[in-house]
């Protein structure tokens, strides 16, 4: 069960934003996608500031190497991103 206002966006901006996005890919916007822009404060800022630290803070990993791995690893899970 989704909430009506993640799947549709919440405000005339996340609106319209989803719209393009779909408009563009001719996908479906991905859940993830809907989630950061839902109650961005809440959940989209700390998940992103979190997925900024994994892929470029201090690694033994080189930048392109983490991505790899994020790449390799949603190809498994059949993720689309």
């Amino acid at each position: 069960m989704r909430l009506k206002r993640v799947e549709r966006g919440s405000g005339p901006k996340n609106r319209l934003l989803l719209l393009m996005i779909r408009l563009v890919t001719r996908r479906r916007v991905a859940d993830v996608i809907r989630t950061l822009l839902y109650r961005t404060r809440i959940f989209g800022q700390p998940y992103r500031r979190w997925v900024q630290a994994v892929i470029r803070g201090p690694s033994p990993w080189s930048v392109w190497e983490r991505e790899l791995f994020a790449a390799f690893t949603s190809k498994l899970n059949r993720c689309h991103f």
